[in-house]
């Protein structure tokens, strides 16, 4: 019992971790990267779909994304899509391609986006330590049923305890690099 909650904690903490990656992709840095707009859903015949599904995302440059949908009908929506997105970009259409142009931060807003680091980093952290808790009550819940002695409870506790740490010592170290990501000029 004891090695497959060891296990499971081990294993939610680990997507804890990784939909942070996610989250922190997310958050732009100055320059341009495809991967910002991986989340922009655009309308293809009636349902949503990502935009890499109806165009081809590539990087024109450090501070430009081109968009090239692959039905001509679709650059306006893919361009609608964009410009509606939480990203604050401004799309422009060239015809056959949008150019989507990456404006450059300023101090102020990367101080702002630092902020938003932070706080997906605490949420994150949040969702590890409540990890840790709900195993450490299944421990409890299994000594108070005899399933387990309580020396083997302390000693999972222990375990689950380096586990807690480890993680968040990963998620700081992925704060720590987005930061000094974003305020790199």
């Amino acid at each position: 019992m004891i090695p497959e909650l060891k296990k499971t904690t081990e294993q939610k903490m680990n997507k804890s971790v990784e939909a942070l990656k996610l989250d922190l992709a997310k958050v732009r840095t100055g320059r341009a990267h495809t991967g910002l707009l991986d989340h922009v859903m655009v309308e293809y015949y009636g349902s949503m779909v990502p935009i890499n599904q109806v165009a081809n995302v590539t990087l024109i440059d450090a501070r430009t994304i081109g968009v090239q949908a692959w039905e001509k009908p679709m650059l306006a929506k893919v361009e609608k899509a964009i410009r509606d997105s939480d990203l604050g970009l401004n799309p422009a259409n060239m015809g056959e391609m949008i150019r989507v142009p990456m404006p450059a931060l300023t101090e102020e807003r990367r101080r702002d986006l630092t902020k938003v680091v932070r706080n997906e980093g605490e949420s994150a952290k949040i969702a590890v330590r409540n990890l840790r808790r709900d195993a450490n009550q299944q421990l409890k819940d299994a000594v108070k049923d005899k399933v387990i002695s309580e020396d083997d409870e302390r000693r999972a506790e222990d375990d689950i305890q380096k586990l807690t740490d480890r993680h968040v010592a990963e998620i700081d170290k992925l704060l720590a690099q987005k930061e000094q990501e974003l305020m790199q000029i």
